[in-house]
């Protein structure tokens, strides 16, 4: 078994490629995160993170690198395989919720567990125990429009978590949040990830949210320096 749960090597990737206005974004960019490890990822905007959290989470595809999850090489899977490959393997959190509103918190955590073949009485079972570590158990009835800022931002942590992946990433996941609330639900999400023994890559412009976890990286102009 690999002891790296995430290898990203060499990886580039351009936009409108081969036109007028084609922009370069990853220009080489390597990273790996080992299993059990937490990894800060700072970067200025517009640096590549967002696109390499999107590549690394298998929701695009690099033009050349090497991208492999538990060992395995990502690259020459089908659409299905990588499909089937994100929903096992990765759970991704970004900066807004995206919660689906018409549902209510257990249910938007039900939801991803149903659609990777899970009964719904085990899903929510599953979700009511997530809500439950996050602290938000009585409020798995309520829908996202009348949960705070940082209870919805707990759901989606239980949500990212729901099918038990290996690998977790985030994209400023504190950071629609005031100061004082984005420290405590911070705080939250690292309990769950230790508790659950996760790999995690996490973007971030906070410097102290990024000393909290086991190593910084730092990604520049599409590089990591």
């Amino acid at each position: 078994m690999s002891e790296t749960m995430l290898r990203l090597e060499g990886l580039r990737k351009a936009y409108n490629k081969g036109k007028p206005g084609e922009v370069t974004v990853l220009r080489g960019a390597t990273i790996s995160v080992a299993r059990g490890e937490v990894v800060a990822l700072v970067a200025p905007s517009g640096a590549g993170k967002s696109t390499l959290l999107h590549i690394a989470g298998l929701l695009d595809t690099a033009d050349e690198g090497v991208v492999e999850i538990g060992g395995e090489d990502m690259a020459g899977l089908s659409d299905r395989a990588r499909t089937e490959a994100r929903r096992a393997d990765v759970g991704f959190i970004y900066q807004f919720h995206h919660l689906l509103p018409e549902f209510s918190a257990l249910e938007n955590i039900v939801l991803p567990q149903l659609a990777n073949g899970v009964p719904r009485a085990a899903a929510a079972a599953r979700a009511g125990e997530l809500l439950e570590r996050v602290g938000i158990a009585a409020r798995a009835g309520h829908r996202p429009a009348a949960l705070s800022g940082g209870e919805q931002q707990r759901v989606a942590f239980c949500r990212a978590m729901a099918n038990g992946p290996r690998l977790l990433l985030a994209d400023e996941p504190t950071g629609n949040l005031d100061p004082g609330t984005s420290d405590q639900v911070f705080g939250v999400l690292m309990d769950l990830v230790r508790e659950t023994g996760l790999s995690a890559l996490i973007a971030t412009h906070n410097l102290e949210l990024a000393a909290r976890m086991d190593r910084v990286v730092r990604l520049e102009a599409g590089r990591v320096v």
